[in-house]
């Protein structure tokens, strides 16, 4: 019996880590941060997106995700915001992208730590489909017959994966290595960033749910 629950984690967590590892705005996002400005922003931003994962976690959890599909006026209005947010970070990447030579950094250098942070918080939170894929893994990981500490085990679990994955972005692309390639390559990324945002918000503005 532990030996089939384990294996129940073990598929929660592959998809977990699957989902969470593959490029998307939030990985691109910490990626951009951490060769533009370096390392301690980078983390911030990591650890604002994972905050935002348990937040659509806990509330799969709870069950305060089936409100959410029920009061269609509700999702829709976060749909409507998140889209927005990803268009304007994707309009500042432009912008970024078309200047030749920009001065350092003022738009997000100079913010403090906890502005990165509630940058990668809002990111995440601006995805509300994000509530439905953390459904699915409950659905996986929960059956009637799951003992107690399943849920805390998921929750612990992904948490876990999600800070080593993207904090590790974080430290990955902020090397003195990845810091010259994207001097060499700024417009291109930026270009690049401008893109994955504008898409993921067309996309989740012209979604159906």
């Amino acid at each position: 019996m532990f030996i089939e629950h384990a294996q129940h984690l073990l598929l929660v967590y592959a998809a977990y880590l699957l989902a969470i590892a593959s490029p998307g705005p939030s990985t691109m996002a910490i990626m951009g941060v951490a060769m533009n400005q370096g390392r301690p922003p980078a983390i911030a931003l990591a650890l604002g997106v994972v905050s935002g994962s348990l937040f659509w976690a806990l509330l799969a959890a709870t069950g305060i995700s089936t409100i959410l599909t029920a009061y269609a006026e509700a999702l829709t209005a976060i749909k409507i915001a998140g889209g927005l947010y990803l268009l304007y970070l994707a309009w500042k990447s432009a912008r970024s992208a078309l200047t030749a030579d920009p001065q350092p950094k003022k738009s997000f250098a100079a913010a403090k730590t906890s502005a990165h942070f509630r940058r990668g918080l809002l990111l995440h939170l601006s995805n509300p489909k994000a509530v439905f894929g953390w459904m699915a893994i409950m659905a996986l990981g929960l059956r009637p017959d799951s003992p107690a500490y399943t849920l805390p085990a998921i929750l612990a679990g992904c948490a876990a994966l999600g800070l080593t994955v993207n904090v590790g972005y974080a430290f990955l692309f902020s090397t003195a290595l990845m810091g010259r390639a994207y001097r060499n390559s700024r417009r291109f990324v930026e270009g690049a960033l401008a893109a994955i945002f504008g898409y993921a918000g067309l996309r989740l503005l012209l979604s159906k749910t």
